[in-house]
């Protein structure tokens, strides 16, 4: 099956390999991939559509020497099959496997982590003026989705990179799509470029026309900036050449005789050069063909039909946003929702056929995403911006100057919070407490189960400020969904059981751990209040300091980083109160970056399992013969 890949250890292997080699490599390297991510998950699509463009590079590169970044990493498969991985893709965004995303500890040949999108181009900016500096003489490669491309980030880059004239050769990879279709003017452009031969033909012929006129090698001798000048007025919007770049394409993607070509071309010259290149995301597998954004990040799926296995069949918590959102926006006339380039990741397709006129996607621009939502906000509507925890990060100055700076009444529905298992490190959503909490005016909220999950947005929509929803990935607990939405009292915590030996004191998903912990704790003779804290801020203070006198013993649970966490705050309320003679402790994730994998098997390797934090608990507690007691427990 792998006549070709099993032979392929380094990029060298593919350096020798004629086009027609290439090719029967290319479908080798494809079937690998659609069945491997069948069985572990994945991004899928984008990689099946880079497949003949990463050989291109490849055989036209020489990595690690040439320094090649991938924006966004998920479409890096076909990358790090080339590489030298290959014996280890069975194991990709496995537990102690390989990242689904290029990481520089893994492999010399990843020049550059990238798991957000739109930076590549700084980055690989960045890497030639350091070869500069070092008198090198090596390629570095930038190869970014026209989706990243609407980003700004990038745009920042391209105008510096072009003042700067260094020498740097872009890929656009064009695909039409990031995770969704691409939206906004630069997609019309990209969209004009592919689709008018005028965009591609048009340089090359203005140059042969002058000199094959009489006075056209006059012309030519007046040097660039006429030939420039009469270009644009046959060719319009060359907005790459204009900031700086030599345009070369459009080009066949999948063609790795015509990529080859340009890349060779690309590599002689001198100063920025931008390579457009035209794919099809999902290439090669008809279900990810016909429904790309589906595939883009994909479970587990049959091979055969294409048809994605689920785990489970309670609603996810995404899917109850996006129907929240649908029934209050029934009733609230100027409630609006706002994505980045995730309408589908988001849960709000529904929403967006329904309300077409309210739904706003600004591409993966989350900085400007949250400023609009500012400007409707100052404009007497009522946004909500919805964007997993590790994207909205990179809008954080926007949150605070932009949005609670002036008390503007705006969502933050935070998707993807907590341990999201396989995509790793770049995506865990496991700082949003911490970087949201200390921002005055800011109402935050977490959710024990998908049902109050309903009602922390209800209640976040009707408040008159600024407030965010954080809640987790994946399927919910399969609880009844009430049938009407409730207002929260903000700030109010809720008492779930009543114990006289300790609290835990619990927030979001671990709200259910603490139960089962509590029930545990029962049989060894040990009695827990548990209280689900709902509001991370403002914290139900009488509450929490009612009941850490009363019990004299303290656990806070959070799937959370304890550094600025919630844990935090309520060692910072007991502080503050002068509370003395409590005995607390904090249970979360240490201060580290959480690697790639299952969510169960992360939670246990930070000791939050249920039957690890029992024992913990129990220990503390400083009762031996209850801990021996406690056989039921196992980790």
């Amino acid at each position: 099956m792998s006549k070709y890949l099993n032979n392929v250890h380094s990029p060298r292997d593919i350096h020798s390999l004629d086009i027609t080699q290439m090719q029967a490599l290319a479908k080798e390297v494809r079937q690998i991939i659609i069945n491997t991510v069948a069985k572990n998950g994945g991004h899928l699509a984008p990689n099946l559509g880079v497949v003949e463009l990463t050989l291109a590079i490849h055989h036209v590169f020489n990595s690690p020497a040439d320094r090649i970044v991938w924006d966004v990493g998920h479409q890096s498969y076909v990358h790090k099959l080339l590489t030298g991985r290959f014996n280890e893709f069975a194991t990709l965004r496995q537990f102690g496997g390989i990242s689904g995303f290029p990481r520089p500890c893994e492999s010399a040949h990843d020049a550059f982590g990238t798991g957000h999108s739109s930076t590549s181009i700084s980055a690989a900016l960045g890497m030639a003026i350091a070869r500069d500096l070092k008198k090198g003489s090596y390629s570095v490669i930038a190869v970014i989705g026209d989706g990243a491309m609407t980003g700004g980030m990038a745009f920042e880059a391209l105008n510096h990179a072009g003042h700067l004239k260094k020498d740097l050769i872009v890929i656009l990879n064009d695909n039409e799509m990031s995770i969704a279709h691409n939206v906004g003017a630069m997609s019309g452009y990209l969209s004009r470029l592919r689709t008018d031969p005028m965009y591609s033909r048009g340089k090359e012929e203005i140059e042969q026309l002058l000199r094959k006129m009489p006075i056209g090698p006059t012309l030519l001798r007046l040097g660039e900036k006429l030939k420039d000048s009469l270009k644009y007025l046959v060719v319009p919007g060359m907005i790459f050449e204009e900031l700086g770049f030599f345009y070369l394409g459009p080009v066949d993607g999948h063609d790795i005789k015509a990529v080859v070509t340009v890349l060779q071309r690309a590599r002689s010259i001198k100063g920025p050069v931008l390579v457009h290149v035209i794919t099809k995301k999902g290439k090669g597998y008809r279900p990810a063909e016909d429904n790309p954004d589906q595939y883009h990040g994909v479970g587990p799926f049959n091979v055969t039909n294409g048809k994605i296995i689920k785990s489970s069949s309670a609603p996810s918590y995404t899917e109850i946003f996006g129907n929240t959102m649908i029934r209050l926006a029934a009733k609230k006339s100027k409630l609006l929702a706002i994505t980045a380039a995730m309408q589908g990741g988001t849960g709000l397709t529904k929403f967006a056929k329904i309300y077409p006129e309210r739904f706003f996607d600004v591409g993966i621009a989350e900085q400007h995403g949250v400023t609009l939502a500012a400007g409707l906000a100052a404009g007497s509507y009522h946004p909500v911006v919805a964007i997993y925890s590790t994207f909205l990060q990179r809008a954080y100055d926007q949150i605070l100057h932009d949005i609670c700076l002036q008390n503007l009444p705006v969502t933050f529905a935070i998707d993807r919070a907590g341990i999201v298992g396989d995509d790793g490190p770049t995506h865990h959503g496991l700082f949003d407490f911490s970087f949201l909490r200390p921002i005055p005016n800011l109402i935050l909220m977490a959710p024990k189960d998908e049902n109050e999950l309903q009602h922390m947005i209800t209640t976040a929509v009707d408040h008159p400020g600024p407030a965010a929803v954080r809640y987790p990935r994946g399927a919910g607990l399969g609880v009844t969904i009430d049938e009407d939405l409730k207002l929260l009292p903000i700030g109010q915590a809720e008492v779930l059981r009543e114990g006289s030996d300790l609290t835990l004191l619990a927030v979001g998903s671990m709200v259910s751990w603490a139960e089962e912990i509590a029930k545990l704790l029962l049989k060894s003779g040990l009695k827990a209040t548990v209280i689900n804290a709902r509001f991370i801020k403002p914290l139900d203070e009488d509450r929490i300091l009612k009941y850490a006198t009363r019990t004299g013993r303290l656990f806070t649970l959070e799937e959370h980083v304890l550094q600025g966490g919630f844990g935090s705050a309520v060692l910072e309320l007991l502080s503050s109160h002068g509370i003395k003679g409590v005995i607390m402790h904090r249970f979360g994730i240490p201060d580290s970056f959480v690697e790639h994998g299952n969510h169960s098997l992360l939670m246990e390797k930070y000791g939050l399992s249920v039957g690890q934090l029992v024992r913990r608990i129990i220990e503390i507690c400083g009762s031996k013969k209850q801990l021996i007691k406690l056989k039921v427990v196992s980790d």
